[in-house]
C-alpha cells in the first residue's frame, strides 16, 4: 500500500509539503542523514538514490557526485525534481522501479536509499538489497537508513502534523505503535530494528555495519564486495 500511496497521493507538492512542515527536530534528523551520505562519497562518485521523490536529498548529494540519478515511481514527483533541480545541475530524475532497475551491474560508487524507505517503500527486502548491490560497484557502499526507536515521540509528532495538514489520513492510534504508524485511509510504515536490519542482510548472504547517527536514524551500510549479494 505504502509505495501506491506515495505514488499516487503523496507525490510532487504534497510531497514537499511533508518536509516543509517538518518540525525543527525532525529537520535536524533529515540533515544528519544528508550529512552522513555526504561523508562516505568521494568527490565525483556515480550516484545512485532510491526513491528520490522531489530531489530533496539528490541536489545536495549532486553538488559533490560525479553523476546523480535518482529514480522514483511516481511521476509526479519526478517532474518536481527536474522543475527544481538547481541549474546546471547535474541530477537525473528517471521513473524506475527499484527491485529491477535496468542499470549495468557495477554502475554506481554509491547507492543510497535514505529516510526510511527499506521500511516504507513497502516491497521485497531482500530484492530491494540484492538490486541495490548489483548496480554498485565491488568496493562501493550500499547506504539504507531507517529510524532509531528513540526518535518515535518525534517521528509520531511529524505524522500527526501531516494528518492534521491532510497530507495523510486520520492517525488510527489503536494500531498505531512499537515503531509503526497507520492511517484510517489505509497508510501503514513501519521501521527495521538493528538485529532486523542485520537478519536481513544474513538473508541476502552480505555483512552490514549498523550505525546510529543523531539519535534518530539507523544506518545499514554495506560494502559491496565480489561475489556477494546482487550479481
Amino acid at each position: 500500500m505504502s509505495s501506491n500511496y506515495y505514488a499516487k497521493r503523496l507525490a510532487g507538492e504534497r510531497l514537499r509539503l511533508v518536509y516543509d512542515i517538518a518540525p525543527p527536530r525532525v529537520r535536524r534528523c533529515l540533515e544528519a542523514e544528508i550529512d552522513f551520505v555526504l561523508a562516505r562519497m568521494n568527490r565525483g562518485d556515480a550516484v545512485l538514490e532510491l526513491g528520490c521523490g522531489y530531489g530533496r536529498v539528490l541536489a545536495r548529494l549532486a553538488e559533490k557526485a560525479g553523476r546523480a540519478i535518482g529514480i522514483d515511481t511516481a511521476g509526479e514527483s519526478l517532474a518536481l525534481g527536474r522543475r527544481l533541480a538547481p541549474p546546471g545541475s547535474d541530477c537525473e530524475f528517471l521513473a524506475m522501479d527499484a527491485l529491477e532497475t535496468g542499470f549495468r551491474d557495477g554502475e554506481f560508487d554509491l547507492t543510497a536509499c535514505v529516510q526510511n524507505g527499506i521500511a516504507a517503500f513497502g516491497v521485497d527486502r531482500e530484492r530491494l538489497l540484492g538490486e541495490a548491490l548489483r548496480v554498485t560497484r565491488p568496493g562501493g557502499l550500499a547506504l539504507f537508513s531507517t529510524y532509531d526507536e528513540r526518535f518515535w515521540p518525534e517521528r509520531l509528532a511529524w505524522f500527526e502534523a501531516q494528518s492534521r495538514a491532510g497530507l495523510l489520513g486520520p492517525i488510527d492510534h489503536d494500531r498505531t505503535g512499537g515503531g509503526v504508524i497507520v492511517c484510517a485511509d489505509g497508510f501503514r510504515a513501519g521501521m527495521l530494528k538493528p538485529e532486523e536490519l542485520r537478519a536481513l542482510c544474513a538473508r541476502v548472504g552480505v555483512e552490514p555495519e549498523i550505525i546510529e547517527v543523531d539519535g534518530s536514524s539507523v544506518f545499514c551500510v554495506i560494502e559491496r564486495r565480489a561475489g556477494e549479494g546482487g550479481a
